[in-house]
């Protein structure tokens, strides 16, 4: 039975971050941003998640634009809302694992420029690799919200995510957030983890999902029956799909109910409006293919998150080996509990696809292993929930000696090196971090900027000697 207490359901907007990362490949422009956010920032929502993710790097690679500046400039227009970012925990935004001190500069700086709830994760759910994030957010006065890698699997009882946000709760958390990245929480099975977490920790507990399988629209009304304080949710023009529910038609849901969001209807019609011609013009660019708007059930059946599914095509497709997906699928659920039974989101996601893919074409099991592979079995991302197959293990790294304390605590400090590598590119110091994620993508964007700004100079140079000539 519904709680008849009212308890107004709070809303995160993703249409700034996850809902482009996930149809529109992370291009959205800083440009098509700015004009809305003055009506975004009147709505009442939780906050905004306009940060993080593949954001960072994709504005540097694709977009030719600074993500500090697109951070600043947000931060000026949402005067009445907080805005929120996704941290992949010692990764930061990259793929690998940082020094405590570049994850500690990175903290400060995003706090510093705009960014009020930092949302961290680890891909294997190892509480370990997020402690240094959550404490220099905490250093910060920033809001740490720790984000639990939702999967299946034997280990994952709910005594397991009852025993885990417990520790959450003990490590500093402000904030819990279930992150269901590939859509495999059911609607019933959200009314009973809410219930136990709810157990478990005083935190309050945000559900993050995916409509991939099509039913996260139900699972959200479940979980918010069942105390789940707040919901990620995109404007309808970026929802559905490999995104999130819509933001209006779940306001629309709770109306009239004690989980009321109190938004108003028109205004949200209005922002609405104003997204349509943007997702019209990725459809017909191919920017946004039709096919992540669909309903995908293997999702459920295999756990594999969308994206993950549309790597798993073109890898296939480059090998000339496209006949070989159902393989692969099959294949996948195999690897991943050879590799102790990861929740399968980035980096862990694409490891444990690509090593499934290669033992598909070369025809025998762990013939052929990637790098990544050899991290994941040497303990270099951390513990993971199972144990790995021990034969498998062996023949991945051999005698070498795997990894059990916390991964970055072999790492030597590196901001010094970085900080000396880009010093001749250096014009603020949030540049060092882009280097230190991305070297190759932040130097290729550090001249294209320097290239600009000579462009500009020249103009104003020409302009200048045309008003006063010699």
């Amino acid at each position: 039975m519904a709680d008849t207490q009212k308890k107004p359901v709070k809303i995160v907007e993703t249409i700034l971050r996850d809902a482009h990362q996930s149809l529109l490949a992370t291009r959205m422009s800083t440009e098509q941003m700015l004009p809305i956010i003055e009506k975004m920032d009147k709505v009442g929502y939780h906050s905004v998640e306009c940060w993080g993710g593949a954001t960072f790097d994709a504005s540097l690679r694709f977009l030719k634009e600074d993500p500090w500046e697109r951070l600043r400039k947000l931060k000026a227009g949402f005067k009445n809302t907080k805005l929120q970012m996704l941290f992949r925990g010692q990764n930061i935004l990259g793929y690998n694992h940082y020094a405590d001190d570049v994850v500690e500069y990175f903290v400060q700086k995003s706090i510093a420029n705009g960014i009020d709830i930092i949302r961290i994760f680890d891909c294997l759910n190892d509480i370990r690799n997020l402690e240094t994030a959550v404490k220099a957010t905490n250093r910060e006065k920033g809001h740490a919200q720790i984000a639990l890698s939702y999967t299946l699997g034997d280990a994952y009882t709910l005594d397991y995510w009852k025993d885990i946000a417990k520790r959450i709760e003990d490590m500093g958390a402000d904030s819990l957030c279930i992150k269901d990245m590939a859509g495999l929480l059911t609607p019933y099975a959200a009314d009973e983890l809410v219930h136990a977490l709810k157990e478990g920790t005083s935190l309050p507990i945000d559900l993050h999902t995916h409509y991939t399988s099509g039913v996260a629209s139900m699972t959200y009304l479940k979980a918010v029956e069942a105390g789940c304080d707040i919901i990620d949710c995109a404007m309808s023009p970026l929802a559905l799909g490999t995104s999130q529910p819509a933001t209006e038609v779940m306001v629309e849901t709770f109306r009239g109910t004690p989980y009321d969001t109190g938004y108003d209807l028109s205004l949200l019609a209005e922002i609405a409006e104003y997204f349509r011609p943007i997702r019209e013009e990725a459809l017909a660019s191919g920017l946004l293919n039709p096919k992540v708007l669909g309903v995908n059930i293997k999702t459920l059946q295999y756990q594999v998150p969308g994206g993950m599914l549309s790597n798993l095509v073109s890898q296939l497709k480059e090998a000339g080996q496209e006949d070989k997906y159902q393989d692969v699928l099959e294949e996948i659920p195999r690897v991943r509990k050879d590799f102790g039974e990861p929740p399968l989101v980035t980096p862990s996601s694409q490891i444990v696809g690509t090593q499934a893919v290669m033992n598909v074409i070369s025809g025998e099991r762990y013939k052929l292993v990637p790098k990544e592979s050899k991290k994941i079995m040497m303990g270099e991302f951390g513990q993971t929930v199972k144990p790995f197959d021990p034969v498998v293990q062996r023949k991945i790294i051999g005698d070498a000696e795997p990894i059990t304390c916390r991964p970055a605590d072999l790492i030597e400090p590196e901001l010094p090196k970085f900080e000396k590598e880009c010093a001749q590119w250096k014009q603020q110091d949030e540049d060092v971090l882009s280097y230190a994620l991305f070297p190759a993508v932040a130097k290729e964007f550090f001249q294209y900027r320097e290239a600009q700004q000579t462009k500009i100079d020249q103009a104003a140079a020409d302009k200048e000697s045309k008003a006063y000539p010699v």
